[in-house]
């Protein structure tokens, strides 16, 4: 029999809370600012020309370890997929103006939104005296928006990639993650809405999983599947049965 769960980790961007509108949106918002010429499809030949950027991009890991430097590689990071970007759906001459702006409004909480059962569910799991943690490959940036978006208290530990010189679903960041709650695979829940980085990294270490989407609720084989945070509660009373 499985041990019974003792922390619940969570994936952030997508599965806690969403960019308000869209990534695409938030950049043509911007970048007509800085010179961009918007075209009527823009918003979706910047969406596809993100996805691919972001498909085409090494895994969010850096060789340093000291914050300040760990912060410079994370924006060159950020700098080299969003030049990708507009160099497919045209560049304009004040990108780098555009791009701190972008850059910083992505650290600004007020550009993201929780889910709507996102609080009530970190409550209700905290409350059965369950630790919290995060497993995320989203950068530094990501302590700022929670503390904005009020979630910060409610977790034990975040883990994420560039501190962890690790990213989803390598198994070294999960490893780190259940050292820090010193538990064993077998007593940890992940959540997340990605089947390669949170489904498949997670089991690969063994950990329990749970696929989100919120689109539709279809089973995919042995895959636990949720439309939403909530439906979590009755798969955690199975599991600790």
């Amino acid at each position: 029999m499985s041990r019974s769960i003792r922390v619940v980790f969570f994936d952030a961007a997508d599965t806690l809370f969403h960019v308000r509108g869209s990534v695409a949106e938030m950049y043509l918002h911007h970048a007509v600012q800085f010179g961009f010429r918007q075209k009527p499809d823009s918003v979706t030949e910047i969406a596809q020309a993100f996805r691919r950027a972001f498909q085409e991009a090494p895994p969010p890991v850096f060789a340093v370890t000291e914050p300040m430097l760990i912060k410079q590689s994370e924006r060159l990071w950020w700098f080299d997929i969003v030049h990708n970007v507009f160099y497919r759906v045209g560049m304009f001459q004040r990108f780098d103006e555009f791009f701190e702006q972008v850059f910083q409004a992505f650290e600004d909480h007020r550009s993201w939104r929780l889910f709507p059962e996102t609080t009530a569910v970190l409550a209700q799991l905290k409350a059965r005296n369950l630790e919290l943690g995060i497993i995320s490959n989203f950068d530094s940036r990501l302590f700022t928006v929670m503390r904005g978006l009020g979630i910060a208290d409610s977790f034990d530990t975040v883990t994420i990639s560039s501190l962890a010189q690790a990213a989803k679903p390598a198994p070294k960041i999960f490893h780190l993650a259940l050292e820090k709650h010193a538990v064993d695979a077998e007593e940890a829940l992940h959540v997340g809405d990605s089947l390669r980085e949170d489904v498949e990294g997670a089991k690969k270490v063994g950990l329990h999983t749970v696929l989100l989407n919120r689109n539709e609720a279809q089973q995919r084989g042995n895959i636990q599947v949720i439309r939403n945070l909530q439906e979590l509660f009755p798969l955690l009373e199975r599991l600790q049965q």
